[in-house]
């Protein structure tokens, strides 16, 4: 051993042993010599008391210096823990004892170590990979110590009829076996290799340097031989026992996973968290099988352990926030009640849902009472199915009549609908999917194909009936056309009357647009979805009777919930800019529209088109009377068009985001009354970003102030004017959890059930919301913070500019502000700008306040692909930083 050879440990941790053998394999009384890493020593000649222990348990063909993080962190003085991280017998640094040593066996030499080691509680159990089953055998075996575990990529359960990953496959091959794992280093290298990024090359030499050697490999072929294949092999019943003895530990859990795994994928994680369904659980997007090293995991897991085991929090996960909300308007009634009363009322054969055509034309609809009953048809069969409470069922079928009958049957069975739409890309989707572990998928045969291609886990429906041939390629096994000829009555509750789900029970996964990083799945429970309808219904004042084209899909399915006709018009719901003013008026006019909601995208084309309305098209916007738009800011300009053709409409453009929404509210004349505001300077605070309104019915708003760097670190709200920072919102229908990203939801809460934004504003005198940016996005120059969207405004009131986005080149807090716009015409490559339209962008920001140090031109902004508004300003900032540094321009 030669300790300088590995980069990030203590000297001071390595320490061996000899512990004998009290059972197993070996005679009672054999001395086994063990390797550990262990800062136990080192602590107490700090004079530091641990909290407790970490067991560390590293997996195959590693050795505990995958924990070096951990014992680096329990050495901290502020937070002491002693972390003892093992060498499993015939692996790392400890002896070779040259027998074929079982899960049984590895289990019971963990427990013969500990015991050497008067190892006593509180203990938590750390495994990776086949260290993740033998640390649980050990927990299930000494739940008297136990005070929680902690999990990367392991797996205790091999689904049968599901073969095992293919590189394990390989491994275990007779023809490779040998040769790959102990003859020659391959399984090594192979392993090593799955580390993202590449591992340096100190660090890979520190994982080789105990393997040199088939001698000292034969550790490595035993532990992939061990793998229970199936049920006839030797260790199935040891792996067996700690797969369901999970189910009975009622300790903290901690699952830390990198979904970049070809060994232990998603399937894994989800049936872990069947087993342990309290556990907290983050997802670490872009990271792999080697999650220790693709990430420092060791301030979430310290984190966990001052929040979960430490008492200051208890055993079940921390994603509730719905105790601690505002209590929410009136009783609660389902999603669903309002369509049901309907159903049942004088409005039954009245339409409720309306599909148009491509061209122009009504294809299909429904009225109250046939959705209902085909509610309640559906929901039967697809029970009869397998679909039943927390089943998850990813949706992916454009709005209208099926995709209206397939969510509303599946919240009224208590499954979870998964929607996450083709807006996010091919990789953002099948990430999505991938997190969200759907169980089933409903689909039209273009979803279903790429469920096929992109292996997506879920059992497959289609949405019409396929051929025989058609199906088997798809991997379907029904249609919702023939699940809807097999329904009769819906399923019945154990005391016999309709099934409800629990309230506070999980309802929907939505996922964010992923214009701030990859996007995030957002869960909500039915209580927070009813908080959600009603808030928007007093809000706005939509009540039965109104009729809704919806332009925006979630907006789509909330209508049936309102107790609102809706139609969505013909448009490619996932680019919200294909929407033309034809479009718009053909869906109005089909039911008579009182209310319209579309996204700023969409408003935009529907301005441009608007010449090739109609007479009768025209008559039809006449006749609305309320707009929303939302998704990002709507430019007054815009919204001046927009009335013009809409003139009997109240134009709201409410704030929210997938956590929340709506948020705050405001009118065109409200908009028109802060900009006057802030122009004559008579109301504190006015001006200086978007104007968003009051707080809508029943939410509450605070602000934590920035400080110099840029950071928002408080934890308490405020709401005096003129004082700029994160905006905080608490309300009955804000989300309950970021789903399976534990890290993520911890970072947005800010206790008593408030939930950080990541947005940036102020309040003015009148108590109106000011929003300025994003968080990540501002800016930190020589001359202090500056955030964007004010002087982003200011240059895109200029004549021939579109977009414009601020953004910072250079080290924090000295960073150069930079204006990136995009014009009218588009220009013909990304370039620096001009002096002429330089100098009119910098005297623009001037105004706003900001210093602009360079201008730069491109043919389109990058934004996001659902709303087609969203600027990625970080993606730009890192393209100005190259170009400004000599680079080719290329494209941002």
């Amino acid at each position: 051993m030669v300790i300088a050879d590995w980069p990030g440990v203590d000297a001071r941790w390595s320490r061996e042993i000899d512990v004998p053998s009290t059972a197993g394999v070996d005679a009672p009384g054999t001395v086994r010599r063990w390797h550990l890493l262990d800062n136990g020593e080192e602590l107490v000649r700090g004079g530091l008391a641990p909290a407790g222990s970490l067991l560390c348990v590293h997996g195959n063909p590693t050795w505990s210096y995958l924990w070096r993080s951990l014992l680096a962190a329990g050495s901290d003085p502020a937070h002491p823990w002693r972390v003892v991280a093992v060498d499993q017998l015939d692996m790392g640094y400890s002896e070779r004892t040259g027998t074929f040593r079982r899960l049984a066996d590895r289990i019971q030499d963990l427990g013969d170590l500990t015991d050497a080691l008067a190892l006593d509680g509180p203990v938590i159990t750390v495994g990776h990979d086949w260290g993740g089953v033998v640390s649980l055998g050990w927990a299930l075996a000494h739940q008297d110590q136990l005070a929680g575990v902690v999990l990367t990529n392991t797996a205790v359960h091999q689904p049968a009829g599901s073969p095992i990953p293919p590189a394990l496959r390989l491994a275990l091959h007779p023809a490779v076996h040998t040769w790959g794992t102990t003859t020659s280093d391959a399984f090594l290298r192979v392993t090593h290799s799955l580390a993202h990024p590449p591992l340096p090359a100190d660090v890979r030499n520190a994982y080789m340097a105990p393997y040199r050697g088939a001698e000292q490999r034969t550790g490595v072929g035993n532990f992939v031989a061990d793998i229970p294949v199936d049920a006839s092999h030797p260790s199935f019943p040891a792996l067996r026992g700690v797969a369901e003895g999970l189910r009975t530990l009622d300790v903290p859990a901690l699952m830390l996973w990198g979904p970049r795994d070809p060994i232990f994928s998603d399937r894994y994680l989800k049936d872990l968290i069947s087993r342990l369904p309290h556990a907290d659980v983050h997802r670490y997007e872009g990271a792999g099988h080697l999650l220790a090293e693709d990430r420092d995991i060791a301030p979430a897991v310290f984190d966990w352990l001052a929040g979960r085991v430490a008492g200051t929090g208890d055993a079940g996960p921390a994603v509730g926030r719905s105790a601690s909300q505002p209590p929410a308007l009136g009783g609660f009634r389902p999603l669903w009640s309002l369509l049901t009363e309907l159903a049942a009322g004088p409005s039954g054969d009245e339409p409720a849902v309306v599909e148009m055509d491509a061209g122009g034309s009504v294809a299909r609809s429904l009225t109250w009472r046939q959705l209902d009953h085909g509610v309640e048809r559906l929901a039967a069969s697809l029970h009869r199915a397998g679909v039943g409470p927390g089943s998850r069922v990813s949706l992916m079928v454009p709005p209208g009549v099926d995709l209206t009958v397939a969510l509303y049957a599946c919240l009224r069975l208590g499954a979870v609908v998964v929607v996450a739409d083709a807006g996010l890309g091919t990789k953002g989707l099948s990430r999505a999917v991938k997190g969200a572990t759907p169980d089933f998928l409903i689909g039209i045969d273009k979803a279903l194909a790429a469920a096929r291609v992109l292996r997506w886990p879920a059992r497959r429906i289609s949405v019409r009936d396929l051929p025989a041939a058609r199906r088997r390629i798809l991997g379907v096994e029904t249609s919702l056309a023939a699940l809807a000829r097999e329904g009769s009555t819906p399923p019945a509750s154990p005391e016999g009357g309709a099934s409800q789900p629990d309230p506070d029970s999980p309802a929907a996964v939505l996922f964010t647009s992923g214009s701030t990083g990859p996007a995030k799945g957002v869960l909500y429970t039915h209580r927070q979805l009813a908080a959600m309808r009603d808030t928007v219904a007093e809000t706005f004042g939509i009540h039965p009777g109104q009729r809704l084209v919806a332009g925006f899909a979630p907006f789509a399915l909330l209508g049936p919930a309102l107790g609102a006709v809706s139609v969505t018009p013909a448009m490619d719901v996932t680019a919200p800019r294909t929407l033309t003013a034809c479009a718009l008026a053909d869906a109005a006019a089909a039911v008579d529209a009182t209310v319209v909601f579309a996204s700023p995208a969409a408003l935009r084309n529907v301005a441009a088109t608007s010449g090739g309305l109609t007479a009768e098209g025209t008559a039809a916007l006449k006749r609305v009377e309320l707009l929303l738009s939302a998704g990002a800011p709507v430019p007054e300009p815009l919204l001046a068009e927009v009335q013009r053709l809409l003139p009997g409409a109240s134009l709201h453009t409410p704030y929210g985001m997938t956590e929340a929404l709506p948020v705050t509210d405001i009118s065109l004349e409200q908009i028109r009354a802060a900009a006057v505001d802030a122009e004559s300077g008579t109301k504190r605070g006015a001006g200086n970003g978007v104007c968003v309104g009051r707080p809508v019915h029943g939410a509450h708003v605070g602000i934590i102030p920035l400080v110099p760097d840029g950071t928002a670190p408080g934890s308490t709200p405020v709401t005096e004017a003129g004082i700029t920072g994160e905006i905080l919102v608490r309300a009955p229908h804000v989300k309950e959890a970021y789903d399976r990203l534990w890290l993520t939801e911890e970072a947005s809460a800010a206790g008593s059930g408030w939930h950080r934004t990541g947005d940036v504003g102020h309040f003015d005198a009148d108590g109106r919301l000011w929003v300025e940016g994003r968080l990540a996005h501002i800016v930190t120059a020589p001359a202090g913070v500056v955030t964007p969207v004010g002087a982003e405004q200011a240059i895109e009131r200029l004549a021939g500019i579109r977009m414009a986005a601020i953004v910072g080149v250079g080290p924090a807090g000295t960073q150069a502000v930079t204006a990136v716009v995009e014009t009218v015409p588009p220009a013909r490559k990304a370039c620096p700008a001009g002096m002429e339209l330089a100098g009119k962008v910098r005297e623009a920001a001037r105004t706003a306040g900001v210093s602009v140090a360079a201008v730069l031109v491109v043919p389109a902004q990058p934004t996001d692909i659902r709303h087609n508004a969203k600027i990625d300003r970080t993606r730009l900032s890192r393209w100005a930083t190259a170009v400004l540094a000599g680079g080719r321009p290329g494209t941002p």
